[in-house]
């Protein structure tokens, strides 16, 4: 469950899980009835009460260990869901660094070109255009070794 090469889990797990509800639902209503027999409320089963005594403490103690399968089951699943979200997390850091460095800095730097300044010094300077996209790769690659240095790419 906790290797990120794994399969998922999430179905197995729900099916792990019904399975241990489908058996509380069929041992959970025989712990009253034995519960009845064992105080002697029902004469028909005197000379067999301390069979169903036996059977009851069996009975409560596969009931205890049915418990605790539902809430390991439980436990798995949320800490499941929890990998999940943060793997979810880690692949969107991802994608908005990528964003950041394809989208954002040639938008910006574009911007500032698409407003037809007149007075603009590389406008009659034969390096204008190929210095602007010099430094759009210069702060681009920046933008990305900053993120790779902080974990996010």
């Amino acid at each position: 469950m906790f290797d990120p090469a794994a399969a998922d889990v999430t179905e197995a797990i729900y099916k792990l899980k019904r399975e241990v509800l489908e058996f509380r639902a069929a041992e959970d209503p025989l712990v009253p009835v034995l519960q009845e027999i064992v105080r002697g409320r029902m004469a028909m089963f005197g000379p067999t009460r301390e069979y169903f005594r036996d059977v009851l403490d069996h009975l409560l103690r596969v009931d205890g260990q049915v418990e605790a399968h539902n809430e390991l089951l439980t436990s798995a699943l949320t800490a499941h869901v929890a990998l999940l979200g943060n793997q979810q997390n880690n692949d969107m850091r991802k994608i908005s660094s990528w964003a950041a460095i394809i989208v954002a800095v040639p938008t910006a730097i574009a911007g500032i070109y698409g407003m037809n300044f007149v007075h603009m010094p590389e406008l009659r300077w034969l390096y204008g255009y190929p210095l602007a996209v010099a430094v759009m790769a210069v702060v681009m690659g920046l933008v990305y070794y900053r993120l790779r240095k902080s974990g996010w790419l």
